[in-house]
């Protein structure tokens, strides 16, 4: 099980955070979203039963994305400030269940997902736990991607064939729909104009982006001059939209075996005055 830790962390903090709810310890540190990042991560593993698990973050806001487009994630305002010590915090927490952190700068964590991914899933079944679309793109044979519902232990389980029966296109076109339909939320624009629903039907079509220049001339007056307008932004947006999976990231099976120690675990929930977390580790 490859865990998306930003991910599992700000679904945490936001939780609680929106009624001012920040469960702040007697040393003054809030711990609302360390708490909820235990139940989410602890009630997965109990469910799936992974042999092996390993944490994956993002180091820092700026990655090589960034030097592609000053722009991307520019719509993100700076983190609340009851979360900022919860950033290293949460990554002790992770140490103390003999979990390995993995997260390298100038890359996102899901760069280190897809990179871990493709390397263990050529001999293992890979699940990845996140709350963020982009990494159906990974979707493969051995890998099945649980994107987290509201609620604790709630998952839209996605393998390869139940994203092409809700989607229509393969998740390895996935990449091309986001270049086309651009992201908001990463804020870039992809072709102006174009939604997904123009894109989906265009990649059924055509299959691919070239496929789709290829037979430009056979398009509406409206979607070629979109496309012609938007061309060289529809190939940045490819490439802000692939998960990047050559990584220099590494970690050994032999480390992220789980092998929970109880009492090193309790251990740091007393030293974060951590309530209500026993029943999670066993």
């Amino acid at each position: 099980m490859l865990i998306d830790g930003m991910a599992l962390l700000f679904r945490s903090f936001y939780a609680t955070a929106m009624s001012g709810y920040f469960m702040v310890n007697s040393k003054g540190i809030p711990t609302n979203g360390m708490h909820g990042f235990v139940k989410h991560m602890m009630t997965a593993i109990n469910k799936y039963k992974p042999s092996h698990v390993i944490c994956c973050w993002d180091m820092g806001s700026s990655t090589f994305r960034n030097e592609l487009f000053p722009e991307y994630k520019g719509n993100r305002g700076a983190p609340p400030d009851e979360l900022i010590p919860q950033f290293d915090l949460v990554k002790e927490v992770v140490e103390s269940f003999d979990i390995p952190n993995v997260g390298l700068s100038g890359y996102e964590a899901d760069d280190c997902i897809g990179t871990l991914a493709s390397q263990y899933s050529k001999d293992s079944e890979v699940i990845i736990l996140t709350g963020d679309q982009d990494i159906l793109q990974l979707l493969d044979e051995n890998i099945t991607v649980l994107i987290l519902k509201k609620g604790i232990g709630n998952y839209a389980e996605y393998t390869s064939s139940y994203f092409y029966e809700e989607k229509g296109i393969s998740p390895k076109q996935m990449v091309d729909l986001k270049a086309l339909m651009g992201d908001s939320s990463d804020n870039y624009p992809g072709v102006r104009g174009i939604g997904e629903k123009t894109a989906l039907k265009l990649l059924q079509e055509y299959n691919s982006i070239e496929g789709i220049l290829e037979n430009v001339e056979s398009l509406t007056k409206s979607q070629k001059g979109k496309i012609k307008e938007d061309l060289e932004m529809l190939h940045l947006s490819r490439k802000l939209a692939k998960i990047h999976c050559e990584v220099p990231v590494l970690c050994s099976l032999d480390d992220a075996q789980i092998k929970i120690n109880r009492i090193k675990v309790l251990e740091k929930f007393s030293e974060l005055e951590f309530k209500g977390l026993d029943q999670f580790i066993g």
